[in-house]
């Protein structure tokens, strides 16, 4: 039993484990702030443009029990009332939660990457160490006057 709590000690303290552990609470808590957003923000918009909809409150009933109307069904009583329903409202809304999400991922990934590349000197091309001789096209040291292969004269760059 010790080695096993040892070696899941290990593990945690990971430094890639503790990473993930910090990313899930961001993600967390990035998750309420875009549900905020959409919720409060976009789904009023796009109930506005379509005519007051809500989108999470729409629902088709699969099954009323007896003595049930479906003027008496809502999204939030269908279960007190003991209906089936298909809320495919609350599904369009967790659609254009995950894009939204996945949208914002992108620009952040995106910004992310910009600033890494602003931040990162050009980086020169080393000066060149060999020259091709004119005479057999081989390689040979820069600072070479004659060609190791075919003992021709190079002349000096200028």
């Amino acid at each position: 039993m010790k080695k096993i709590a040892g070696e899941f000690k290990e593990f945690i303290m990971r430094g890639n484990v503790m990473d993930l552990a910090v990313g899930v609470i961001i993600g967390g808590a990035f998750q309420a702030i875009v549900n905020a957003l959409i919720n409060d923000l976009i789904m009023p918009l796009i109930g506005l443009i379509t005519g007051g909809i809500n989108f999470s409150e729409l629902f088709i009933i699969l099954k009323l029990p007896e003595g049930v109307e479906a003027s008496q069904v809502t999204y939030g009583n269908a279960a007190e009332l003991g209906a089936s329903i298909w809320g495919y409202g609350a599904f369009i809304t967790a659609v254009i939660n995950f894009l939204v999400m996945a949208l914002i991922v992108f620009l952040l990934v995106k910004g992310i990457n910009k600033l890494s590349k602003i931040g990162k000197k050009e980086e020169e091309e080393p000066a060149p160490t060999t020259k091709k001789c004119p005479h057999c096209c081989e390689e040979v040291n820069i600072e070479a006057t004659k060609c190791p292969h075919c003992t021709g004269d190079i002349p000096a760059e200028e």
